[in-house]
């Protein structure tokens, strides 16, 4: 899907998962600049702790869905646990903890690029989910997960939906159907549950990490996990992005 999400240097705080109201998009938002990657994240699901509770309901009354101790790191970074609730939890946090589905929150300050982003939370760039929100109808909506340095096939996401038409909606109709204001889009907590497709590359890394709805908070789990959590559609809807300059 294309986005309504993703942050710049000025920024209090950097996303990974968000939505763009451009369709040529990649929906990153991020600057340009481009960062010596991290080494992949050498996580396994047995990495990956968390707790399981009773689902719990919305504040607007809708069911809700939806960490491996902080580590010395080069760039400013905070693992949080799965635990009991703090004051630091957003929708997206208590929706994740109450489904019982293994997480871990990473909390990392403003980034410059999605390579930089990816190398904050110790993940290869394929691995950051960006949640793009599409508009296939009146009052009909669906989360479209996309990883970094891919974008939409937009062919091949008509195909498999069965229409000729799609659109993005801009940030304030986005904030209307799920609760977020731009750059912290994500399925986890969003007002309504919409439809989810994951695409199917996600099945290649260990840990993937989506928007945990705030700047700057990211949820790392399973691609199972996460694919079971949300009821994704797990299906071939992106390509590669072009290099830079061409």
């Amino acid at each position: 899907m294309a986005a309504t999400r993703n942050a710049g240097a000025t920024e209090p705080r950097s996303t990974i998962s968000q939505a763009s109201s451009d369709p040529e998009d990649s929906g990153d938002g991020l600057a340009d600049g481009r960062l010596r990657r991290a080494e992949p994240a050498r996580l396994g699901r047995h990495d990956i702790t968390g707790e399981s509770r009773p689902v719990a309901t919305r504040r607007r009354g809708h069911p809700r869905l939806m960490g491996d101790p902080a580590r010395p790191h080069d760039t400013p970074r905070r693992d949080v646990p799965s635990g009991p609730p703090t004051q630091d939890d957003t929708l997206a946090i208590e929706a994740i903890r109450a489904a019982g589905v293994p997480h871990r929150v990473v909390r990392i300050e403003p980034a410059r690029s999605a390579e930089e982003a990816a190398e904050r939370q110790g993940v290869p760039l394929a691995a950051l989910l960006r949640t793009i929100v599409v508009r296939r109808g009146d009052d009909d909506y669906l989360f479209v997960l996309v990883p970094a340095g891919r974008r939409f096939d937009w062919p091949k996401l008509r195909a498999h939906l069965g229409v000729t038409r799609l659109s993005l909606p801009d940030a304030d109709e986005a904030r209307d159907v799920t609760g977020y204001v731009r750059y912290t889009i994500t399925p986890f907590g969003s007002t309504r549950a919409w439809p989810v497709l994951a695409d199917a590359s996600i099945t290649d890394q260990p840990v993937v990490t989506v928007g945990g709805g705030a700047h700057g908070v990211n949820l790392h789990l399973a691609p199972a996990d996460l694919v079971a959590a949300l009821g994704a559609e797990v299906v071939d809807i992106t390509q590669p992005e072009a290099p830079a300059g061409e």
